[in-house]
C-alpha cells in the first residue's frame, strides 16, 4: 500500500497534473471542488479513481478532457498543456450519446472522418470496422443505434473512442448501467484492446472490484469540498488478467478491504 503519488522519470509520464484547483462561483460564495491536486500517470498505465459522490471525480475527468476550464494549476498531456478538447483524448461516458438514426458504423465513422481526413474512404471505414469487430459487433455494422441494447450501445461507444487512436482514454462509469454479465464481458474486451494498443486510461468507478480488476493503480479521492488525492493503491497483477485467477487470489480481498476501509472513513 502506497501513500499519495508516485514519481516517475519524465519520459515515462503521459499525463501530469500539478496543483490543480477547480472553483465554482455560487450565490453564497466560491465552492472549491478540487484543491492542490497532484498526479502523474505513466504511459500505458490504467488508473481508476474512486471516492464518494461529490468528491470531484467527474469534474477532474472533464478538465482532463478539456470540457471544463481549469481554475488554477495545469494539466500536461504528452508534453502539451490542455486548454481545450482534442482527439488525443477519447471519452467514454456511462451512457454513450449515439445518433439513433445512424448505424453503428456511421456513429463510429463521424469521429474517424474528422480525425483522419487525409485517409481514403476505405481506410477510414476499415478502421471503424476493425474496432467494432474488436468489441464484438462484427455482425452489426449496419444496425441502427436505436435498435441496439444498452450493452451494444456501450460497445459502440468504446469502439468510437478507440477508433480515433487517442493518447489517453477517459472513462466515466462506463459500465455502471450494465448487467453484471455484460459488464464483465466488456471489462475483458476493454483490457484486451488497451493492452494491444498500449493506450493509457483513466476510469472513474464506484465499483471497488472493477477498479481492482482493471487498474494498475487505484487513486482514492478525499470527500469534497476541496477534494484531493487521499491515498494510492498499487495493484500488482500482471497482464493479461484472468478474472477467475484474480477472484481466487487472497491478495484481491486484501486490496478490496483496503479500499473499502478508505471509503468508510
Amino acid at each position: 500500500m502506497e501513500n499519495v503519488n508516485s514519481l516517475f522519470a519524465s519520459d515515462e509520464i503521459m499525463l501530469q497534473i500539478t496543483n490543480l484547483k477547480k472553483v465554482y462561483p455560487t450565490p453564497k460564495g466560491d465552492y472549491v471542488v478540487l484543491e492542490d491536486l497532484n498526479l502523474d500517470i505513466k504511459k500505458e498505465e490504467f488508473i481508476s479513481i474512486i471516492g464518494h459522490s461529490g468528491c470531484g471525480k467527474t469534474t477532474l475527468l472533464s478538465m482532463i478532457a478539456g470540457l471544463n476550464p481549469i481554475t488554477s494549476g495545469q494539466i500536461i498531456l504528452n508534453g502539451k498543456q490542455i486548454t481545450e478538447a482534442g482527439p488525443d483524448r477519447g471519452v467514454i461516458f456511462q451512457s454513450p450519446s449515439l445518433f439513433p438514426w445512424m448505424t453503428t458504423l456511421e456513429n463510429v465513422k463521424l469521429g474517424v472522418d474528422k480525425v483522419f481526413p487525409n485517409a481514403s474512404k476505405k481506410e477510414r471505414e476499415d478502421v471503424c470496422k476493425y474496432y467494432l469487430s474488436k468489441v464484438g459487433l462484427e455482425d452489426s455494422f449496419h444496425k441502427k443505434a436505436r435498435d441496439l441494447s444498452q450493452g451494444m450501445r456501450q460497445r459502440v461507444g468504446i469502439a468510437r473512442a478507440l477508433a480515433i487512436k487517442p493518447k489517453i482514454l477517459l472513462l466515466d462509469e462506463p459500465f455502471g448501467m450494465l448487467d453484471s454479465l455484460t459488464r464483465g464481458d466488456l471489462q475483458d474486451v476493454l483490457l484486451e484492446i488497451l493492452n494491444k494498443e498500449k493506450t493509457t486510461a483513466i476510469m472513474i468507478t464506484h465499483d471497488v472490484d472493477e477498479s481492482i480488476f482493471l487498474a494498475d493503480r487505484v487513486i482514492m479521492m478525499t470527500s469534497g469540498p476541496k477534494a484531493k488525492i487521499g491515498d494510492t493503491l498499487n495493484i500488482n497483477y500482471k497482464k493479461p488478467r484472468i478474472r477467475k485467477e484474480i477472484l481466487e487470489d487472497s491478495e484481491f480481498y486484501k486490496y478490496r478491504e483496503y479500499l473499502i476501509n478508505f471509503l468508510e472513513h
